[in-house]
């Protein structure tokens, strides 16, 4: 495995400022910092990102690479942010052959500060049927709790998105970021980038919504169950059933929904029903 030249620019996720409160009294109030970070690819201007900045090495490795613009780590050959600029540059051996064809062709997604995903990439034909992890509900609930230690920008300042890599009820890796497509590039970029065992993970965690992007992206990471605490789209559904991914939405405390489901999901801990529960 080659070394990849790559800066160290990380940035502070929040800053302060001052706020008046509901008492008319001063205080100092943490903030989600945005930052604009525009991405060249080869000298090839391809996007500008909006994101806090925390790991924007990361941020700009898994975007390109969930977007099918690099295609192996070993292509790899610099990653440099420069803030001064607001620029990144990345440097890579080889470019996929239709790439003017692919950066021609946008869909502007349902994503937080509104994603782009580029060249017919929705339709993944690449993709296959991932295999049919199970997940049992005893499994969930503790994973759910588990992740209740990490929001730790959210918890100070508010105003972002987290997403979590597990296996099983184990938090492997966890990223928060302006919008949720931000916090999963930064996970598949550090998959590439600290190379990262991919295949130890098996449960994908949002704090976003279920849409056609998050599904896709996370089939392109080989994982076929993605936990949300937020609801799911009508594209989303449809991805998930053909790549074989099971969606749990709204899952908070003991209440969840389950997609896609088939015989994938034990439930082994079914909680007793209070009065105003919905039968």
């Amino acid at each position: 495995m080659h070394d990849i030249s790559l800066s160290q620019a990380r940035l502070p996720a929040t800053l302060e400022i001052e706020v008046l409160d509901e008492f008319g009294e001063a205080r100092r109030q943490a903030i989600a910092a945005e930052r604009a970070l525009t991405v060249y690819l080869n000298r090839r201007e391809i996007v500008t990102l909006m994101t806090l900045g925390a790991d924007p090495e990361a941020l700009v490795v898994g975007y390109l690479r969930n977007q099918g613009l690099l295609v192996a780590r070993e292509d790899l050959e610099a990653v440099h942010v420069d803030w001064e600029v607001e620029a990144a540059a990345v440097v890579t051996r080889h470019l996929p052959e239709d790439l003017e064809e692919r950066l021609g062709q946008r869909t502007v997604t349902t994503g937080c500060g509104q994603g782009t995903v580029f060249g017919r990439l929705l339709e993944a034909t690449s993709l296959h049927v991932l295999p049919a992890t199970r997940l049992r509900q005893s499994v969930l609930y503790q994973l759910l709790e588990n992740l209740g230690a990490y929001n730790e920008t959210y918890r100070s300042a508010g105003a972002v998105h987290g997403c979590a890599l597990c296996r099983q009820e184990t938090v492997l890796d966890f990223v928060e970021d302006v919008g949720r497509h931000n916090a999963v590039d930064t996970l598949a970029g550090r998959q590439w980038l600290e190379a990262v065992d991919s295949g130890n993970a098996d449960i994908f965690y949002t704090t976003g919504r279920l849409t056609s992007e998050m599904v896709l992206k996370v089939a392109q990471m080989g994982i076929a169950v993605l936990v949300s605490r937020s609801g799911v789209t009508q594209k989303g559904v449809e991805l998930a059933e053909r790549f074989g991914v099971l969606l749990i939405a709204r899952a908070k405390g003991r209440h969840f929904q389950a997609i896609n489901a088939g015989e994938r999901l034990d439930l082994d801990a079914i909680p007793p029903r209070r009065p105003g529960d919905r039968r």
